[in-house]
């Protein structure tokens, strides 16, 4: 199973979850476990988010699953700020970065790029945070991105007023990359 990948056969998914690879085509064809067949083929895949959604689910431990970089969408409508932030956590960390400065942008990037992180500048103009993030937490296909809040001064009550509306943490420094580098990592080894 080659590191970096973002769907898998059943026999990966039978291997990370020690079960049969019939127990997991059985999952795929009652419909518990969503993914597609290969055009011409019986062969099934499974996307990684959607693993990882049906293992936590059913209250399954999920070990390190074979995804590749990190990735990062900022949203953010200050196009260098979010450039120099992009290019920080690309060379300090080695993440895949994309920016969307906009809600639809957002959209748009997210089903695509299926980040793992999204880091939403609450002070940007033209950007409505609380709708991001409403977006993403009922969108099934998105529900396992991790929303970060970035702010300034952010008091304890503005920061638990943000984890209730569905992020799941907050920054009070935007400038802080060694603190946003450790809320990525945080937040994603939850799930990996």
């Amino acid at each position: 199973m080659a590191k970096g990948k973002n769907v898998l056969t059943t026999g990966d998914v039978a291997k990370i979850c020690n079960v049969a690879p019939r127990t997991v085509s059985k999952w795929f064809d009652t419909g518990q476990l969503k993914g597609y067949r290969i055009p011409g083929s019986k062969d099934r895949r499974i996307p990684v988010s959607e693993l990882i959604r049906f293992m936590k689910a059913h209250n399954m431990p999920a070990p390190a699953l074979p995804v590749g970089k990190i990735r990062i969408l900022i949203v953010d409508s200050n196009e260098s700020a979010a450039s120099v932030l992009a290019d920080t956590l690309q060379t300090k960390a080695d993440y895949e970065v994309q920016i969307a400065d906009s809600n639809f942008q957002t959209g748009t990037i997210a089903q695509k790029f299926t980040p793992h992180v999204l880091l939403v500048n609450l002070l940007a103009e033209g950007i409505n945070a609380a709708s991001i993030c409403k977006s993403i937490r009922t969108n099934e296909d998105l529900q396992t991105i991790k929303i970060i809040a970035l702010a300034n001064q952010l008091s304890d009550s503005e920061s638990v007023a943000l984890l209730q509306k569905g992020f799941d943490g907050s920054i009070s420094n935007s400038h802080d990359t060694g603190e946003i580098i450790k809320k990525i990592e945080e937040a994603t080894a939850i799930i990996y």
